[in-house]
């Protein structure tokens, strides 16, 4: 008899992939960074899918291939977000399902096709200590567990519990949402006249290949300030898109610094942060500006979204598991985004 659990080895990764939850809010007027998952609502599908909270504890991996292996024991995984090719063995895996990997076999996930983001959710989740109440990787701060960086090849993920026989299952995704991203002009909109306020809602943007988790620069016709390029720093929520002196827009995404100087022209609702997030280098972005109130009600719709995932989770057949069925299978998650979740210190 043996007492060991099962985990999950690396077997290939890189700076894009990283172990992220729900996050660690709170505390950022400590000077603490919430980190966790770019898109929530990806996150929460592949959770879904084992049987976890919305927010739990999951391998985010970015736009580049990874592998990984069961070791002492079988370990059931799911994949959920954006579209690419995953197989184990010759076995073809669709993003929105589950699959158990028998002890030694391996889960090669491809470079992503639609999106950025999948998440890799296992049953039974992921062991570590958390950090200021969370498992979530911040990279500049060297934050986070079971690793407080990115997974490299070797290291271990374990697991709370070894894989139940049983029909693997598969996730109903929502319909995607469409159209520009909705943002709330502010809090510093009043930094920049009515007619580049019209540039920046009517101007079509591309994602910058010097983006990454901290933030999203946005290429495309400059912006002039009308009151200067500084403020007085003050803090920066998930979303908020500072206009720099050199008049192209950053979005400010999960690995932001807490506080910052330049003007904010707009705070990207939190419904579709996600959606935004999972936008791939040189993808084109539009804005488009809604109220509060707007902004509150999407906040409700996408809150609900996340409840009734478990909802929408379907057990596969035996016969479901064909080649043929597998292939034609399309669930990959439609990329909305982040509803936040519970505070790090103290509601359950």
């Amino acid at each position: 008899m043996t007492d060991a659990k099962p985990y999950l080895e690396v077997e290939d990764a890189n700076q894009t992939v990283s172990v992220q939850d729900g996050g660690r809010f709170g505390a950022q007027r400590f000077g603490l960074a919430p980190a966790g998952a770019m898109d929530r609502l990806a996150l929460a599908g592949a959770n879904a899918l084992v049987g976890a909270k919305p927010d739990a504890a999951a391998v985010e991996i970015g736009l580049l291939p990874a592998r990984f292996s069961a070791r002492e024991g079988a370990v059931r995984v799911a994949l959920y977000g954006a579209e690419r090719e995953a197989r184990v063995g010759d076995k073809p895996v669709p993003v929105g399902c589950t699959v158990r990997l028998q002890e030694g076999e391996s889960l090669s996930v491809k470079a992503a096709r639609g999106g950025v983001f999948t998440y890799l959710a296992v049953e039974g989740g992921l062991l570590g200590e958390p950090v200021f109440g969370s498992l979530s990787v911040h990279m500049r701060a060297f934050l986070g567990s079971p690793y407080p960086r990115p997974l490299r090849a070797g290291d271990r993920l374990t697991v709370g519990c070894a894989a139940r026989p049983g029909p693997e299952r598969r996730l109903d995704p929502p319909p995607a949402a469409t159209g520009p991203i909705r943002v709330v002009l502010g809090p510093q909109d009043d930094y920049f006249d009515r007619a580049n306020i019209a540039r920046f809602l009517e101007s079509e943007w591309r994602v910058s290949p010097t983006s990454d988790r901290m933030g999203y620069r946005l290429d495309g016709p400059k912006l002039d300030h009308a009151r200067g390029a500084n403020v007085v720093s003050d803090g920066i929520p998930f979303g908020a898109i500072q206009i720099p002196g050199n008049g192209l827009p950053l979005v400010l995404l999960a690995d932001r610094g807490t506080t910052g100087g330049y003007p904010k022209i707009a705070v990207i609702a939190g419904a579709d942060l996600g959606r935004f997030a999972q936008t791939q280098t040189g993808g084109r972005v539009r804005f488009a500006a809604v109220g509060i109130d707007a902004a509150q009600d999407a906040a409700r719709d996408f809150a609900a979204l996340i409840d009734g995932l478990p909802g929408r989770v379907k057990t596969l057949a035996a016969g479901d598991w064909s080649s043929e069925a597998l292939l034609g299978l399309n669930m990959a998650g439609s990329a909305l985004s982040a509803l936040d979740s519970e505070t790090w210190h103290g509601k359950s």
